[in-house]
């Protein structure tokens, strides 16, 4: 990598990093600068971000870019979706309460009885119900009287709080904004009927800004810290999967992606949202994606299972690939479970919790931690079998390719098992997506890639990609039967 490199702040809800990227004979090659915790802070029975704490690590990283002589063209941010900061008049900057605080516990049953039914939420953002979203958290935040909120000038979203706490330019990120279920997907603004139902208006709100637009440069405090000159902040794609997808190697639009971590994100790049009946029965959410595209998608419960799982198997092998080489070994099919019931979200004891859910079906119950992991694979892939028929049915183009991104591209077994269950070829990579989703970005504001296709070949040229194609038809499709049979007669709705 040459010198002249571009800067991004990836940060998650439990770690965050800082990352150079550039471009060099048609490649993009990264290189990680820091790492570090993002801690959630308990006070008086509220959970916080402590976003100085983030805006320091920024402020750290750019300092290591700085040491090793890097010339940063542009810096980018990237962060999880929903939470925001309130910006006082004065222009200080208040600790963002954090999603899982528990005072959203009862706020969307409470909103969605007493302000605004689902369906008509549903029809003006086409966005799935979850008790955090901004929407809930702002209403929340008002009927408890939040001084934060009462006294707010501005509402920022994380990445744009971090942008403004480098730049002093107050913004509005589209793909990030499309997180809170305020957002109408077919105007692209801030609705102002969900907004008034909340007592606020779009002036809370910072100029709506597009994944490539500068939002400023570093204040001249910035500069002087970390001995960096006027660099301009480019607004990325602010929520992290708008990034991930971003870097979705494929060839053309007739694909479908699945982002497989800890959580798994399922879906499809589409020109307009989806947004009636079918979508709202089975809790599809529209988000925004880059060059005005609407990423169609649905969560999935993805190897949170096993990672669960895995801090309870004191027996098991401490290598991942020992452990799964044993799990092939267990029969196929013989317990499977709807990875995203309700009872699998938080269980003080997720091996308990699967077995109960075997016996409760009638199944064989699992034992030790080979039959578990073994049943967790064959559930999720049966689960995204399912999953991938809904975008099958709802897509205008029919779907050529599954590629699959993140951590979880790295399961080899878990990637074949997908390939055979929902019969459709797999292609595994990149890991690190939303890294290179948030440098592409930048580099197409810098005007080295023309547009988001041109972004996906550079990354495709970059990468080895791993292929799956799909075996044993008959096998799946027998136990998919008998997927559909639990799950239905367990109560799952979509």
């Amino acid at each position: 990598m040459n010198n002249k490199c571009f800067f991004a702040v990836d940060l998650g809800a439990t770690s965050g990093r800082t990352i150079i990227g550039g471009l060099a004979d048609g490649k993009v090659v990264l290189e990680e600068l820091t790492r570090f915790d993002n801690n959630l802070i308990e006070v008086n029975g509220h959970f916080y971000w402590d976003i100085y704490a983030l805006y320091f690590e920024i402020i750290k990283g750019l300092k290591v870019a700085k040491q090793k002589n890097k010339e940063i063209a542009s810096i980018g941010i990237d962060t999880w979706g929903v939470d925001f900061v309130c910006v006082s008049e004065d222009g200080a900057v208040n600790q963002p309460l954090a999603y899982r605080d528990p005072h959203t516990f009862e706020a969307m049953d409470d909103y969605l009885a007493n302000v605004m039914s689902r369906e008509k939420v549903y029809g003006v953002t086409g966005i799935q119900f979850l008790n955090f979203n901004s929407i809930f958290q702002l209403h929340a935040m008002r009927k408890a009287g939040n001084s934060a909120l009462k006294n707010a000038k501005k509402i920022l979203f994380i990445p744009d709080a971090l942008s403004y706490m480098l730049t002093g330019e107050m913004v509005c990120e589209y793909t990030i904004a499309s997180t809170a279920q305020l957002l109408d997907p077919r105007t692209k603004r801030l609705d102002s009927g969900l907004l008034a139902s909340l007592g606020l208006d779009e002036s809370h709100f910072g100029k709506m800004v597009n994944p490539g637009d500068i939002i400023g440069i570093l204040t001249p405090e910035v500069q002087k810290m970390t001995g960096l000159g006027a660099v301009p902040v480019v607004a990325v794609a602010g929520h992290d999967t708008g990034s991930a997808v971003a870097a979705v190697p494929a060839k053309n639009e007739r694909f479908a992606y699945l982002s497989s971590g800890t959580w798994s994100l399922m879906g499809i790049e589409t020109k307009n949202a989806i947004i009636n009946k079918v979508s709202y029965d089975r809790n599809f959410t529209n988000e925004g994606g880059i060059e005005g595209t609407t990423r169609f998608l649905k969560n999935i419960c993805g190897m949170w299972l096993y990672e669960r799982c895995r801090k309870e198997w004191t027996d098991a092998p401490k290598s991942h690939s020992e452990l799964i080489a044993e799990a092939m070994q267990k029969p196929a099919f013989q317990s499977l479970i709807n990875p995203d019931d309700a009872m699998f979200a938080n269980p003080s004891s997720m091996v308990e919790a699967i077995q109960s859910y075997c016996q409760k079906t009638n199944q064989h119950v699992p034992q030790g931690y080979a039959e578990i992991c073994r049943c967790i694979f064959d559930s999720l892939a049966l689960r995204y079998r399912q999953v991938f028929s809904y975008l099958k049915e709802m897509a205008d183009f029919p779907i050529e390719v599954l590629h699959i991104i993140g951590g979880g591209s790295l399961n080899n077994d878990l990637n074949q098992f997908t390939a055979n269950s929902c019969g459709v070829e797999v292609l595994a990579g990149p890991q690190e997506g939303t890294a290179l989703g948030n440098i592409m970005v930048q580099a197409k504001a810098a005007g080295e890639v023309k547009d988001l296709w041109d972004m996906r070949k550079v990354i495709a040229n970059s990468l080895d990609l791993r292929r799956f194609s799909p075996k044993d038809k008959g096998m799946w499709d027998e136990a998919y039967e008998k997927f559909l049979k639990i799950v239905n007669n367990n109560n799952l709705k979509y």
